[in-house]
């Protein structure tokens, strides 16, 4: 379960750039992400293009803010991930306070670790090389006009307030939609491998 949940956590930051620069994909009019074209070598945006196009898209800036969106988010997980483990325990356990605020304090220094685990530089990184075999140099241009534009920036200026709202929603509903249709899959899962009959019980009543 940590597991899932840790994995959940850096998905957040994750989902957040790819929130941030989605909008230089091309799509077409049914919605759907098109082909992109082949790049030759030739025509390739520069490493200095794109570091460009990334300064004015904010890239940078908007990871960094769903970093600070992401503590808020963490915080109910902390706590569903809490509940979920207490209900784990055997009958008649409990956590007593002092162990609650232990591991609450053991999750928060292992989501700040996950949080690190791809750094924002190592990430713009990666991004720069796959922009380069999608977009060519005139593309790149055309963005940073964009982007550079009163209507580029104001976009730019809605994205962190869409994301925070966003966020918080995505997280809701897979975390609902999730523990369903995990109560569906165990339920098959159930059906395919029954459990074992209880056996009688041997004990014999006493003999009045």
């Amino acid at each position: 379960m940590m597991t899932k949940f840790f994995a959940g956590v850096f998905a957040v930051v994750v989902l957040g750039s790819v929130i941030a620069d989605a909008q230089a994909y091309a799509v077409g009019t049914d919605g759907k992400v098109q082909q992109e074209r082949t790049i030759a070598a030739a025509d390739q945006a520069t490493a200095e293009q794109l570091a460009k196009l990334f300064e004015v898209m904010r890239v940078k800036d908007q990871m960094q803010s769903m970093r600070q969106i992401v503590p808020q988010i963490v915080g109910q997980q902390i706590q569903s991930a809490m509940k979920q483990t207490e209900a784990n325990l055997p009958a008649g356990v409990k956590l007593s306070d002092e162990q609650r605020t232990r591991m609450q304090q053991v999750m928060t220094k292992y989501i700040g670790k996950a949080m690190d685990l791809y750094p924002t530089d190592e990430m713009l990184t990666d991004m720069t090389a796959i922009y380069q075999r999608h977009l060519g140099k005139d593309d790149v241009e055309g963005l940073i006009a964009f982007y550079s534009s009163p209507a580029g920036e104001h976009l730019l200026d809605a994205q962190p307030l869409i994301a925070r709202e966003f966020m918080p929603i995505v997280m809701s509903k897979v975390s609902e939609r999730s523990q369903a249709m995990t109560k569906e899959m165990e339920k098959e899962m159930a059906e395919i491998v029954p459990r074992p009959a209880a056996k009688p019980s041997t004990t014999k009543p006493p003999t009045k």
